[in-house]
């Protein structure tokens, strides 16, 4: 690929290599160390009748910490290392454009069940990812969840989220 083919695109500018090794091992070093000291509460060591219940998570959580903090502490310190794009700032929004809805699809489910949000989730993808038309939209994002209604609820008896929809309908 030239030079030019990058420029265009915007890939040499985004989050660079460095920034997400350094967030990820922080985020992973933070965990960690939740499991270590929550281990240590309910019981990190050996008891009479064999390990206590926070044993396992313990060492666990412990080689996540040095592992992690050993990376965190490289990624800082090392000057060069890493300096290159992770991720254009163009394929990044492109992540998030999937993220963040998906995000609310799931919060939306809590408040108005599975079903309708699918509905909406899958005819919202339709139009601003795949650009299709309404005659399509409209029939594929009533019939799949209409179709996951008829096959957990009556077939399988496998009762999912639902909502004021379904309330109305008496489920």
């Amino acid at each position: 690929m030239h030079d030019n083919d990058h420029a265009e695109d915007g890939s040499r500018r985004g989050v660079s290599t460095r920034t997400m090794e350094i967030s990820v091992a922080a985020v992973i070093l933070l965990l960690s160390l939740v499991v270590i000291f929550d281990s240590r509460r309910v019981g990190a060591g050996w008891a009479d009748d064999g390990p206590q219940a926070g044993y396992f998570p313990f060492y666990i959580g412990l080689i996540l910490c040095v592992a992690s903090a050993w990376t965190l502490l490289r990624s800082v310190f090392s000057g060069k290392a890493g300096a290159s794009v992770f991720v254009s700032h163009k394929k990044l929004w492109l992540v998030i454009s999937v993220f963040l809805p998906s995000v609310i699809y799931v919060v939306a489910i809590y408040f108005i069940g599975i079903y309708a949000a699918s509905a909406i989730f899958i005819g919202a993808f339709m139009y601003w990812h795949g650009r299709f038309p309404w005659t399509k939209i409209i029939p594929v994002s009533l019939l799949v969840p209409v179709s996951m209604f008829l096959l957990f609820e009556l077939w399988f008896m496998v009762p999912l989220p639902k909502g004021p929809l379904e309330a109305l309908i008496g489920y």
